[in-house]
């Protein structure tokens, strides 16, 4: 998949031409074929950041491996051979995150989960003092949408977590038929997509600018960008809040992206099956000179 941030030496003029001709095509498009041309033609796109700073952290899965070539970047424990693939997007790849409750071929850390990781690059981690802006582009294959009086329970998708066995500083997660930005040690939560379901099996790309401090001066700040859109549109922003704060011991934090189903049950009546798929993965550094 190819997004305007990683395209900036396509002329204006290529560009121009793939947007129309999508945006002719889109009525008659599948939602699979519409997601591959909107990967095609860096939909819904995430340009430049804003700083002018080159990207901390930019994985693009354009090598076709679950690492995206970037070293010592943590790919799924999960053991089952799908928890964790590299899939076609666009004229590019992504990585898709699988898990299916009740196989323990889709359990990670006693948990049934299936992640990537940055806690061991440098460029994915963050401490005190730091202010990031953390990018990520993010596809619902297959999903299976919430009925009234089915399970409430949430997928997380993306987190911002504290090391040493911490829970997250942040995370964002399906819930419902919505996407919710939520701090659980905050115990702040707040839909940032109200209603997902016309946009599944299409990509929606997201923005998370934190402020990280030990003291009640961080911030979190909320954006998106969903097809269709020709810009950002901010969502929410919880300012003045302490953003690093974790119970256990521990100097710094990183990111997870995947899935991660807590306290999830077949018998429970929840989904038995969910896949995700990522791509454009982007951390920047918003802060010193």
């Amino acid at each position: 998949m190819r997004r305007t941030d990683r395209r900036a030496g396509r002329t204006t003029g290529r560009t121009t031409r793939r947007t129309a001709l999508a945006a002719a095509l889109a009525a008659t498009l599948t939602p699979a074929a519409l997601a591959t041309a909107e990967a095609g033609q860096h939909l819904p796109g995430a340009p430049a950041p804003s700083s002018g700073r080159a990207a901390l952290l930019s994985v693009d899965y354009r090598s076709g491996t679950l690492d995206s070539g970037v070293p010592d970047l943590t790919t799924t424990h999960a053991t089952a051979a799908d928890a964790s693939s590299v899939v076609p997007a666009g004229d590019d790849h992504a990585v898709a995150h699988k898990v299916t409750l009740g196989d323990p071929g889709y359990v990670s850390d006693g948990a049934p989960r299936s992640e990537s990781a940055t806690n061991a690059v440098a460029g994915g981690t963050f401490r005190v003092g730091d202010e990031h802006r953390y990018e990520f582009s993010l596809l619902l294959q297959d999903w299976k949408t919430w009925e009234p009086g089915e399970s409430q329970s949430g997928d997380i998708v993306f987190q911002g977590k504290h090391a040493g066995g911490n829970l997250p500083s942040f995370y964002l997660m399906t819930k419902r038929n919505g996407i919710a930005f939520r701090s659980p040690t905050l115990d702040l939560q707040t839909a940032v997509v109200d209603d997902f379901r016309p946009y599944l099996g299409r990509w929606m790309r997201f923005r998370v600018d934190v402020k990280w401090t030990d003291d009640d001066t961080g911030h979190y700040r909320i954006s998106t960008r969903m097809p269709g859109d020709s810009g950002w549109t901010a969502r929410h922003a919880y300012e003045g809040v302490r953003t690093f704060h974790p119970k256990n011991p521990t100097a710094f934090g990183y990111l997870k992206w995947g899935l991660y189903r807590p306290g999830q049950t077949p018998e429970n009546g929840d989904v038995p099956t969910r896949v995700v798929h990522h791509d454009d993965i982007r951390v920047t550094g918003l802060s010193g000179g």
